[in-house]
């Protein structure tokens, strides 16, 4: 454990850093400052909180760096299940063909810089909208694992990013509680699958639209994120694109008439464009698995 050491210096506030080696010391230190009235985030690979603290949209009193906790470092494949770590950086997921969809995913998220500090928690927990690490778990029914004051529990992603809209953007996570690591089964990270990511400038933009589906079971999933303001997936939205009795094009319309929040309106795309873009993507999903043409 450390303490009393100065923030990165163009932070303009103090706080305690604290390094942990484990989880049960991650807790007793969340408790122990919780209890002295102090305001603790845990960190991991940190990029978003320093970014928000150095313009002052955040402010804390401590800050519980994970990155050391064994748990939270893992990278592989325990008895067919697929283990990642919270700390896992980015660079590694992609470098690591373990999942190859969510490789392909988190190459395409920012700079290779920046996927250097990016850890998969952080991708996910974070405040930026788009968190299109999360896709590839939620299409394959992951379950992730957390600590709390009340001990450890796996759940599934679903729970943790509810179906509420306004729970979408962040998870549903307890006071002092903290994601060690996703399980997601080995069946999944080999089947069929398809990327797509469209973006303003270059391929490691804020997206305008990004697809991750897959086939199970001769049925297509997918899942989203830039088309609104938070990723998702939708059980009626597959119903429509698996609904083989009608054209491409109705398939497509009734998708865009299921979304579940309105498509985003913002200096990267009007809405009418990102529907446009949605359109033509929808068109390759069903192409790749279906041979089906959108004209």
């Amino acid at each position: 454990m450390e303490g009393k050491n100065r923030g990165d210096y163009m932070i303009s506030f103090d706080f305690d850093y604290y390094k942990p080696n484990t989880i049960d010391e991650a807790i007793e230190i969340y408790k122990y400052l919780s209890l002295e009235g102090k305001t603790a985030i845990y960190y991991s690979g940190g990029t978003e909180i320093i970014s928000q603290a150095r313009i002052d949209k955040i402010r804390f009193d401590a800050a519980i760096d994970i990155k050391h906790i064994p748990e939270c470092n893992i990278h592989g494949f325990q008895d067919d299940k697929l283990f990642i770590g919270s700390a896992v950086t980015l660079t590694k997921i992609s470098d690591y063909y373990l999942f190859p969809l969510l490789s392909e995913i988190c190459k395409k998220t920012a700079d290779h810089t920046a996927r250097n500090k990016i850890t998969i928690g952080g991708n996910i927990c974070g405040k930026v909208p788009y968190k299109e690490a999360i896709l590839p778990f939620l299409l394959s029914d992951s379950y992730v694992v957390i600590a709390g004051v009340g001990g450890k529990k796996a759940v599934p992603i679903a729970q943790i990013f509810g179906e509420e809209p306004q729970l979408r953007s962040k998870p549903r996570l307890n006071a002092g509680e903290f994601i060690i690591q996703i399980i997601t089964e080995r069946d999944y990270t080999m089947l069929p699958y398809i990327n797509i990511k469209k973006a303003k400038q270059g391929k490691v933009d804020y997206p305008l639209v990004t697809i991750a589906s897959i086939e199970k079971d001769k049925q297509i999933r997918i899942a989203f994120s830039g088309i609104c303001p938070f990723p998702f997936r939708s059980a009626e939205i597959e119903k429509d694109l698996n609904n083989d009795s009608v054209a491409p094009n109705e398939r497509i319309n009734a998708i865009i008439s299921h979304l579940t929040a309105p498509i985003i309106n913002d200096i990267l795309g009007s809405s009418k464009y990102r529907e446009f873009v949605l359109r033509n993507a929808l068109g390759e999903v069903l192409f790749k698995f279906r041979g089906e043409n959108n004209a």
